[in-house]
């Protein structure tokens, strides 16, 4: 009966991708053999720093810096401690002018106003990081930063879109309530601006009202995820899943700089960081499908036949929420 249970115990593990906590990892594009695993929290955060940083308009090595510095300050954890009144993800004090409690605790300010003060470091992007890093933080220990930079340089290649189908997810979250489309929209609304739904140039608009573009660099940061407008509805998608699946068009010349693959694995790579959070089951983008539960985790090729071509397979990210 012993024997019967343990293998009953290692049919569901096989079958369901594993019950324990699920395990975030992401793999160089360079073939070297270098990854780095990470936690649901801190795929979240991680996700969010950086489309904070492309919306603006940074370059990967700015979302590098901005994750080295985060991991240092607070191993990528929002956390409501630290030294004297330091706070959140990059430990920045309301007593030095950060912000207040508030705004400091929101991940999407916080990364926002970090940048802000980045951008206006002469030659950041020339600079080792620590001393970047160091010259917004100021902090105590400013040789600190450097040994973040291995991880942070992975993260942001796989979250900037770089290294196509870097980043998975293993296993299956604990069970949670599914919240459908809604939370995703606004979640991407939240992270990339509302124009992330913009299609072939045309801004769509929430409920007719109009959009404004995402700040620059210069701008005030980003407002957090309570003061942002609610997010288009998505283009609808197949019979069965229509009313669980978020469509984010890819332009083919996309507003961050990069070009139309990029953008796309950068809006995939952020639905799977977040798919614990959100209830992602799957996320579909240029021939590549990533299902939550597996085992391995892992992109694989999809072999549709009767599904879109190679160019309307990379005109969109399909993001499926659970049911």
């Amino acid at each position: 009966m012993v024997l019967l249970a343990v293998a009953g115990y290692l049919g569901v593990e096989y079958l369901t991708g594993g019950v324990g906590a699920p395990r975030w990892k992401v793999v160089s594009g360079n073939g070297d053999g270098a990854s780095y695993e990470f936690t649901p929290e801190q795929a979240v955060n991680a996700a969010t720093i950086s489309a904070i940083g492309t919306s603006r308009g940074m370059p990967e090595r700015a979302v590098a810096i901005a994750l080295a510095t985060a991991l240092q300050e607070s191993g990528l954890r929002n956390i409501r401690h630290g030294d004297r009144d330091s706070l959140g993800l990059f430990q920045q004090r309301p007593s030095q002018g950060w912000g207040t409690e508030k705004q400091i605790m929101d991940p999407t300010y916080s990364a926002g106003i970090f940048y802000e003060h980045l951008a206006k470091v002469p030659g950041y992007s020339r600079l080792p990081l620590t001393v970047a890093a160091q010259r917004v933080q100021h902090s105590g220990f400013p040789q600190a930063y450097a040994k973040h930079e291995p991880d942070a340089t992975l993260l942001a290649a796989a979250l900037t879109g770089r290294a196509a189908a870097t980043l998975t997810c293993q296993g299956r979250p604990a069970a949670t309530p599914a919240g459908g489309p809604a939370p995703v929209r606004a979640a991407l609304a939240r992270d990339f601006g509302r124009d992330v739904f913009e299609e072939a140039g045309a801004t769509v608009a929430a409920e007719g009202s109009s959009v404004s573009p995402t700040p620059a660099a210069s701008d005030s940061p980003v407002p957090s995820a309570s003061s942002a407008a609610p997010a288009p509805s998505a283009p609808p998608a197949s019979a069965g899943t229509a009313d669980r699946t978020v469509t984010v068009p890819v332009p083919e010349e996309s507003g961050t700089g990069a070009g139309a693959l990029r953008r796309g694995w950068e809006l995939a790579h952020w639905a799977v960081a977040n798919s614990s959070t959100l209830h992602i089951d799957r996320v579909s983008y240029a021939g590549r499908e990533w299902t939550a539960g597996t085992s391995e985790g892992s992109w694989r090729t999809t072999d549709d036949k009767n599904g879109p071509g190679a160019e309307e397979a990379a005109a969109e990210v399909r993001i499926v929420t659970g049911q």
